[in-house]
Parts: structure tokens; sequence; C-alpha cells
């Protein structure tokens, strides 16, 4: 062992004196009494080597001899007082919070399980879980060893090693799609769960990176028109024990332990560093392709747990530093329902937040990230700061501060709803747009006040700060709650396959079945539930800001009526490619498609900036104008009086935009009208000056939308609108009617 350097943290390969080539390891364990470095051989042999240097409280060393692909665990010595918070314990064998590489999975004796079953084993948890006083159980240290039953860390050689930067599994290079935010379509997907059943990818490449790089699935990303895959969580994580207990896993991921290291389980290539090649190759691929990539990343909490959860690296290292503890230093923090919070304000917490998240952008190619819970990564010593440590530290990074960033703005703990707070340059979930627009759609809308908002960008959530529409990511469904099918066919929550007896997960869906309770032969129920989901995708795709679909909606998936299925690590979670094979399913995918691509072929739908609602130019249009079904404007009192039926005109006289050259881009105008109500209603198509004509683009009472409908009707005539149903129209002028008499 020699003395190696403090920086940077983590296990580096590196030349040191003499040309002899090792790995430096760093590990910052503040209060510790003393800290060993183990090195496992291929039989799984432990070899510990002392690390006798600390500089600022980070223990370093250099072994001569380690190369790529060893693998290596902490041992960390201390006091064992959980008294006071301390837990440290050197039988625990403990993952390196750097570690780009993870070989193994939790309670699996180093090798991935194939089926999980039983629960973590007791050698994993510092303390004697099966103590006879369980109200105690977590002061009496457990001197088990745990090395045999978890994974260990990965050397992995850094982009100047061998195989250089042309090397497949070298760094995507910096060819970025860059898409602006305005322009931006978000598809939320996971990668085991979009691949495990694509007909069309290699049965070894399902449910990997590989797999979403193959061209099968991107073709489906392309076709569609998405610009940015947003990926569940790809850190490396664990599967709780409750779940382990009932035969289950944890499918999400929503549960990290390693923040540098991409999902051991998810990799074709094997676990021993192979995997971060190919995440990069994966990413490089999609990239490729004009799509972004967006990570959603869980800095929030960790799978340790609270007092009673295993010991599996940061509770070990530093409990004190890395978790927010009570009054009573025995307890956790839980600002996230999950055990535990970290102490994202402390500098080291932060630290290892931030050189992960640069980790991601500037190593592994990454264009953003979506964070769970992200009010609690604002809190300091309680409340939610919007001048907290954490947002500072990203609004000056220059790496971060020019990626996307989404917030999850919110938390369970007291104060932690914050949507509209986050200040620029963050977009957030909107889910008043979720709520406003599901309202609307299943009839319990008072009046169409919140709804105008929401469909116009909710400048009063975000007209702030210098802050667009684009500031507000709308979405009707996400990974967590109903697939979009599942809201228009169940009023229930039915998430009996968890084990948890339907009592998990939220009873506030807002859904309506459409008059039978999940599936039916009914086929007016049947053609009803289509043209909901038509309706929906239209009212998102046509909304002013960034939508967000959810892999699968596009093609009617079902998960049953579970509105929760974190846990389904099976056909329940995995996307059904065979319903593309009913042409029903496959007509509602070609109307996304075609929603998609009108959005990106007019600049009107993707506005970077509120509407004024002032005329613009020489005809008095304004930018935004909305009208009754008798074809007159909304007044005051319109807004306040109960509707189902309501029209959006979109201006291209002022798209807000300019070209390279500063000239204002102008664009095709649209009258977008909306009807939820039961019955239909005959609505009149305003006159001059919005338009002389109107030609219809998108029906959703029509199941075939393979081509645009096509028809022109006069302004001032009346149009029929199909009880619950969306019709697209494009206003023509007077000069284009000119030109074509012409």
């Amino acid at each position: 062992m020699w003395p190696g350097s403090a920086q940077p943290l983590g296990a580096r390969v590196r030349t040191g004196p003499g040309g002899v080539v090792g790995t430096n390891f760093a590990l910052w364990a503040q209060g510790a009494e003393g800290v060993e470095v183990c090195l496992f051989d291929d039989d799984g042999a432990e070899t510990r080597c002392p690390l006798t240097e600390r500089t600022h409280e980070i223990w370093h060393g250099f072994v001569p001899g380690v190369l790529p692909g060893r693998r290596y665990g902490y041992r960390v010595h201390g006091r064992w007082d959980p008294w006071t918070g301390a837990r440290w314990n050197p039988a625990k064998l403990l993952l390196d919070p750097y570690a780009r590489a993870v070989d193994g999975d939790f309670g699996g004796a180093g090798v991935i399980p194939r089926a999980w079953r039983g629960a973590l084993p007791p050698e994993v948890y510092g303390h004697v879980r099966d103590w006879p006083q369980q109200h105690i159980a977590d002061t009496v240290r457990d001197d088990r060893d745990s090395a045999p039953y978890v994974p260990k860390g990965v050397v992995v050689g850094d982009n100047d090693d061998p195989g250089g930067p042309d090397s497949p599994d070298a760094p995507p290079d910096d060819r970025r799609p860059n898409t602006p935010w305005a322009d931006t379509v978000i598809y939320e997907l996971h990668v085991r769960g979009f691949t495990k059943r694509h007909p069309a990818i290699p049965p070894e490449l399902r449910g990997t990176y590989a797999g979403l790089a193959h061209p099968a699935a991107i073709e489906h990303l392309t076709r569609l028109g998405v610009t940015a895959v947003e990926l569940l969580p790809v850190h490396q994580f664990a599967h709780e024990d409750h779940l382990l207990r009932r035969g289950l896993r944890n499918y999400w991921g929503y549960n990290s332990i390693g923040y540098f290291a991409p999902h051991g389980a998810y990799a074709a290539t094997g676990t021993r560093g192979a995997q971060v090649g190919e995440f990069r190759r994966m990413v490089r691929a999609l990239h490729d392709a004009g799509i972004e990539v967006i990570l959603d990343v869980v800095y929030n909490h960790t799978a340790e747990s609270g007092e009673l959860g295993p010991t599996f690296s940061l509770r070990g290292i530093d409990n004190r530093a890395y978790y927010r503890l009570q009054q009573d230093p025995r307890r956790y923090a839980d600002y996230t329902g999950c055990g535990n919070t970290l102490h994202v304000p402390h500098p080291h917490v932060l630290r290892l937040i931030t050189d992960s998240l640069r980790y991601w952008v500037t190593e592994m190619g990454v264009d953003g990230f979506r964070f769970d819970l992200a009010a609690t990564l604002a809190r300091t010593a309680s409340d939610v700061d919007m001048l907290s440590p954490f947002l500072t530290v990203i609004a000056q990074d220059p790496v971060l501060r020019r990626v996307k960033l989404i917030a999850e703005p919110w938390d369970v703990g007291a104060g932690g709803y914050q949507v509209g707070a986050f200040p620029p340059p963050w977009s957030e979930w909107n889910d008043r747009y979720r709520d406003a627009v599901r309202d609307f759609w299943r009839g319990a809308l008072p009046d169409v006040r919140d709804l105008g908002t929401r469909l116009s960008g909710s400048s009063d959530l975000y007209g702030w700060g210098g802050r667009g529409p684009y500031a507000s990511v709308n979405f009707i469904t996400a990974h967590d709650g109903f697939t979009l099918r599942d809201l228009v066919s169940y009023d229930r929550k039915h998430n009996e396959a968890n084990g948890e007896g339907n009592r998990d997960g939220t009873g506030d869906n807002r859904s309506w079945n459409c008059g039978a309770e999940g599936g039916t032969e009914d086929p007016a129920v049947r053609e009803l539930r289509r043209r909901q989901l038509r309706n929906l995708l239209s009212t998102l795709l046509l909304s002013t800001g960034v939508p967000m679909l959810v892999a699968g909606d596009e093609m009617g998936r079902t998960q049953g009526g579970n509105n929760n299925a974190y846990c389904q690590d099976n056909e329940t979670g995995w996307l059904d490619w065979t319903l593309l094979e009913d042409p029903g399913w496959r007509t509602l995918t070609d109307l996304t498609a075609r929603l998609i691509h009108l959005r990106r072929d007019h600049p009107v739908l993707r506005r970077p900036a509120f509407f004024s609602g002032r005329a613009q130019g020489s005809d008095g249009l304004r930018d935004l104008a909305w009208f009754t079904a008798a074809g007159t404007e909304m007044t005051e009192r319109d807004w306040y009086a109960p509707t189902a039926a309501v029209g959006l005109y979109l201006s291209g006289h002022d798209t807000a935009r300019r070209d390279a050259q500063g000239a204002p881009v102008t664009d095709d105008s649209f009258l977008v009208l909306l009807h939820s109500g039961p019955a239909p209603v005959d609505f009149t198509l305003p006159g001059p000056p919005w338009a002389t004509a109107y030609e219809l683009l998108v029906d959703t009472s029509r199941e075939d939308q393979d081509a645009p409908p096509g028809a022109r009707h006069r302004a001032g005539s009346r149009i029929g609108l199909r009880e619950r149903s969306v019709l697209l129209l494009r206003a023509v002028t007077a000069m284009e009617e000119d030109r074509k008499t012409e």
C-alpha cells in the first residue's frame, strides 16, 4: 500500500512512481477510526488493505497492480453508539459511494438472482435484526460478516486508459441534440419494461441498455417523433426486504444505493465494468437518432431505509453526516416516506450529489435529470428553501446549469408541496395540469377557468423570474398511477398483486371507467374508451408547455387497474408490443405520431413565451382567444358558467419566436374545440378577422386517423361536435382563399 492521493474520490486507475499501474482509493469518512479497502479475487477471496493516509477526513492509498475489473469494498472502523447516531461496524462490507460499476446484487452472494425469494439475509444488517426486544434491536451490534451477501464495487478505467477515445466503450462525444425546451416532447420509459417483450429485439438484449439502443427500439421512438426519453432510475438500486419476503422485487428502481453506477441488472454485457460502456453506447445511439436522454434520479433517500434497515454503504461510512437525524439521533428524519432522508445541506453530501450529476453529464453523456421528490433536496434545517445550498450550487455550476433540470416539486413533509416555486432554470412536473385535464374529460369541472390556464401554459404558476411555458412539464399520466387506458377503464385501484391488501397507491385517481369496471365486451363502452384516449392525447399534445408521454400509452397499455406497479417486474409492468397488432390500438399510435409531428412542424403549438392576450398587427388578432359554442368570445361570466364545450384559437401571427436574423416567425393559426359533455353540440366557427374558413385536421370522434379528414367549413357556419370529442382545425385566411381562387 502506497500513500496515494486524496483526490479524486473513488477508485481510479493511475500510473504511480516508476511507471507502476495500479488503483488509487479515496473515501471520505469523517469521524472514522480506520478504513480498509477490501479486494476480492474471482473466487471471492478477500484481501484487506488498511488505508493509513488521511487528508481532510479522506482516507486514501494506492494499490499497485489493481487493474480495471477488480472488485472491492470498504470496512470502516469506529464507535458503535446508535444513541448518538454513531453506527460504524467493520463487519459490514460497504459499497463505495463513488463506485462506477457494481457486480452482484444485494442478498445474492455476489450473483444477480434470476428469481428473488426469501428475504435479505440478517448478515447485511448492522444491528441484530432478530433481537428479542425489538424496540432496542437497532442498538445491538451484529458482528457477522456481510461480505458474502452484498455486491462489490468494480474498478473502472478512465477515458484515457487503454482503448482510447475511439473505443466503443469511450464516453459519448458532445454531439448532443441540444433540443430547446420549447421544442421538447418527453417520453417516460423503463429500460427493462420497454424492451423486455419487443419481438424485434434479440432475446439476449431484451431488458437491457443494449436493447434500448437496438434499431427496433429506436425506430418506435423516431416514428413517434419524441425528442427525449426520461429513463426511470438507472442508478444501482436494491430490493426492499418486505418485497423479497413476498416473492417480489423493486421494479421501478426508486431505491438507489450507487449514484455513479448504471444498474447492473440492465446490462447485457456483464457487470464487471462492461455495463459502463454499454450505457454509453445506448446514449450515443439515441443521440444519433436526435433523442436526448434524461435520467430520473433519487438523491432524496437511499436503500438503507430507517434505523431498522440494512447497512449497505453510507450508514456505515458516516451515518451522522449522510442522513438527517431527529433530535433523538437513533431515529431518522423521513421527508420521503422511505425511511430516511439524505442530509443534502452537508458539504460532502452535496459534493457526492453534484459529483454524481457531473459524471453522468460529462462521462456518460446524459442531457438532463428529473429529480424525484425535489422539495426534499431544497430543505435546509427542515423547511423547503429556494435559496438552499443544493439549488444555489446547481444554479452556478458551469456543467449542470446548462442541462435540462426537472423537479418533482413536492415531498411528504410539512410544506413540501412546491409546484410553481422552483427558480430558473428549473422546469417542473405540473400535477395541476394533470388534475384539470382529467377532471374536464370525466365531466367533473364546475367551469373551465382552471382548464384554460393549464392549456395555455400555466402562467399563474410559472410567469415569474423570466420563466416560460416550458417550465411546465404537462402530463396526464406518469409511471406512478394509472396508465392512460386504465384511467378510462377503472374507477378504483386494483393493487392486490402487490401483496399489501390494496392499501398502497393513491385513491385519488380522478378516473372514469366509462360505464364498466375493467375489461368489457360492451362495444359502446370500448368505443367510448378509445375516443377518450384520443381526447386525452390530443389535449396533451396541443397544450402549451412541454408534453410528457408514458411509454405504451400511445398503444393502449394496461396494468389491469394497478396504479402502483412499482414491484411488478412482469407482464403487468412490461410493455405489450402485441397491442400494435390490433388495428384500433395501432390507429391510436398513428394519431399520437401525427399530433407530435404537427407540433414539430408548427411553432405556434410550441411557444417559448406566454401569451399576451393583446392584439398583434393591423388585423387586430390576439395571440390567444377563447370562444363559446355560440362562436362568441368568452366573457368573464362565461368563464364562471358551467360548460363542457370550449374553443381555443391560437394565432400564428405571433409565435413568440424569431429566426436567426431576428425576423418574427409566423405560422398557421389553429382552432381547437374541446367538448366533454354527454350529448352532441353545434359549435359556431368564429368569423373574420379570425378566419374565412377552417380546414379539419383531427377529429377524435373518428377511429381512423390515418389521413387528415381535410374537409373545409365556412367561418360562421355551425359544425357538429360529437359528445366527448376534440376537433383541430386550421384557420384559412381571406388571402389564402384568394390565392386558391387565382
